[in-house]
């Protein structure tokens, strides 16, 4: 049976303000950093936190509580930006750019991100997946939806499933991160400072709109303008 979030902890991010709650949260997102997973036990990160394990029970309910107050934290930049963007007076090739380089700046300072995610949606708690989904699927792919629609309309793109853009931006975005160990051993590449970040932004973006500019705004695209 899947354990119990304690929903007032668990799910709202001013818990992790409190000095114990912070230490718990830097120690988890640091243990996944060192890593390179998700897979931390609440022993290790009251070890690298320093404090007693029982606490997390009391700030968060559980560790899945611990690890959905996590990502709230480190995702909730990106995610009250969104409408924030779309009611910007700026193109939608624009506003693509720009949303673009900001998952991929998330995921570079919190390069577990999406494994989180996909720990808390594809685990046996299902309240937590309910919240992951409410929390941060769900807004982003809206976005997506209205963001396409809007380019669509204007002229800028062409007509693309919402649904499969969200797996292929986000998939994407994720996998230097993600398989940056499997590259640093198959290709000899080395950690993705800040300068590979920049330029897998423009990588990202030439391969994205790309495929979704219509041919009237595909060669201002390419010159950058």
């Amino acid at each position: 049976m899947a354990a119990h979030l304690n929903h007032s902890a668990a799910t709202k991010v001013p818990a992790a303000k409190n000095s114990t709650a912070e230490k718990l949260l830097v120690a988890a997102g640091e243990l996944m950093i060192e890593r390179n997973s998700v897979e931390i036990s609440l022993a290790d990160i009251a070890q690298k936190s320093g404090v007693n394990a029982a606490l997390v029970k009391y700030h968060f309910g559980n560790k899945d509580g611990l690890l959905l107050a996590l990502l709230e934290r480190d995702a909730s930049n990106e995610m009250t930006h969104l409408d924030f963007l779309l009611t910007q007076p700026l193109s939608p090739t624009t506003k693509m750019k720009l949303h673009i380089a900001g998952i991929i700046k998330a995921y570079h300072q919190f390069p577990y991100l999406n494994r989180l995610i996909h720990y808390l949606l594809h685990g046996s708690n299902r309240e937590a997946a309910d919240e992951v989904t409410k929390f941060f699927v769900g807004p982003l792919l809206d976005f997506h939806r209205r963001l396409l629609a809007e380019g669509v309309a204007t002229g800028d793109f062409r007509e693309v499933d919402p649904v499969l853009f969200y797996t292929t931006l986000i998939g994407a975005c994720d996998h230097l991160f993600f398989g940056r160990q499997t590259m640093m051993r198959a290709a000899g590449v080395g950690p993705v400072t800040e300068e590979v970040c920049r330029a897998y932004v423009v990588h990202i973006e030439k391969i994205v709109l790309g495929g979704l500019l219509t041919n009237r705004t595909r060669q201002p695209s390419a010159t950058g303008s």
